[in-house]
């Protein structure tokens, strides 16, 4: 199997291996306690440690060969994953286990994203690896949750627990068969955790985009909270329909994800990055204005187009303008970033659909959004305008590679 396959698959597997995780433990929590507090717990304990960790687990994943790096957090995962299936009677266990596992996740996120430049080499080929890295996330993500909740319904939690440790197992495999190595370059050695963040907003444009990436983030993650409120409430759609609509942003996801690499040119990926920002935010916001089932489903298959191009568009902008001896440290800075801005979101969501409600929580999730990117596509224009007019005409003409939307 070519390398490419085989990080695909690997990002894949372990999506689906978060998520199989998440499901069952989040309904044993829930059975074993009955209490709120005790699953937010296991949340922050799950997800706290990629953002809290981001610039040591970064620097590892520069400093180190990525690839042993990414093998061995594999392992230490299956592991932990098969002590918290021998501890699932004891909160406190089921807690210290699930911040171990957080800082694998920590550790291995920035090790699998590193490697996809290494892999891809050229800046075409990397847009299109981006993009079925990211449909496999997300098939792993719809998958996950899923075979996660039929494993604990059959089997119990053991079960299902048992069954993500040998996705872990599965990931570690793939890592110990590629070919590719990243090796650290003499720079890193020196290097500082914040490397990775002053990388990423270093360079004009990338702090741009992902500027407006995490405006948006601010905002549209809080949708999570309010969309079964909607759907439920001002739909009144049955819990099939539900389950349909929300496909329809998966498809969507999927579509944009394997899309936009054929379709972007590299000059273009900043713009139409941007644009897709607003693309998500309006398929987010628009069918509160006229809430049918029909229109919500077209409108949230549109916003999960957008949503799939802006992450592979974000992920290629970092590999193409960071450079790669800082890959490791950029890529795990902007899971941090991500990670943090959707935590805010959350919380923020469950206040809203409380003060005002669901609807109107999901008109501002999308409608903010939009302003954003239109205030970003402006902000871009004009950085494209100054660019040109401090070229020399004949420079101009023959060197594209000078705007800021070009590949360096």
């Amino acid at each position: 199997m070519s390398d490419r396959r085989l990080i695909v698959t690997a990002v894949g597997v372990s999506a689906a291996g978060d998520f199989l995780l998440w499901v069952p433990l989040t309904l044993h929590v829930q059975r074993m306690t009955g209490s709120g507090l005790a699953i937010a717990a296991l949340m922050i304990c799950l997800w706290a440690p990629i953002v809290a960790l981001a610039p040591a687990a970064g620097l590892l994943a520069d400093r180190l060969e990525t690839r042993a790096l990414l093998l061995w957090a594999s392992l230490a995962q299956a592991a932990m994953t098969l002590a918290l299936a021998l501890a699932v009677d004891s909160l406190p266990a089921i807690l210290a286990l699930a911040a171990l596992l957080g800082c694998g996740f920590a550790l291995a996120q920035p090790a699998e994203f590193a490697l996809v430049p290494a892999i891809a080499g050229r800046d075409s080929a990397l847009a299109r690896l981006n993009g079925q890295v990211e449909s496999a996330r997300y098939l792993g993500m719809t998958a996950g949750p899923l075979a996660g909740g039929a494993l604990a319904a059959a089997g119990g939690t053991t079960l299902a627990l048992v069954a993500d440790a040998a996705t872990f197992a599965c990931v570690a495999g793939a890592a110990l068969l590629l070919r590719t190595r990243r090796r650290p370059a003499p720079s890193a050695a020196g290097g500082r955790a914040r490397d990775g963040a002053v990388e990423l907003f270093r360079d004009r444009v990338l702090a741009l985009v992902l500027g407006v990436v995490f405006v948006s983030l601010l905002f549209m993650s809080a949708s999570i909270t309010a969309e079964v409120f909607f759907i439920k409430g001002d739909l009144a759609a049955p819990d099939l329909l539900y389950g349909l609509l929300f496909s329809c942003w998966t498809v969507g996801m999927v579509s944009g994800a394997l899309l936009a690499p054929r379709l972007v040119a590299p000059a273009a990926v900043a713009l139409v990055a941007l644009a897709a920002v607003g693309l998500q935010g309006a398929g987010l916001g628009l069918p509160t204005a006229w809430p049918v089932a029909a229109v919500v489903a077209a409108a949230w298959f549109a916003g999960g187009v957008g949503h799939g191009a802006k992450n592979v568009l974000a992920r290629t902008l970092i590999g193409q303008r960071v450079p790669a001896a800082t890959h490791g440290r950029a890529f795990a800075a902007y899971n941090a970033l991500r990670n943090g801005a959707e935590l805010i979101a959350l919380a923020a969501g469950g206040l809203l659909v409380a003060a005002i409600g669901a609807r109107a929580t999901l008109a501002l999730a999308g409608g903010l959004p939009v302003l954003a990117a239109l205030a970003g596509l402006a902000a871009y224009g004009k950085l494209e305008t100054s660019t040109w007019k401090a070229l020399p005409t004949s420079a101009a003409r023959a060197a594209p590679s000078a705007l800021p939307g070009a590949s360096k």
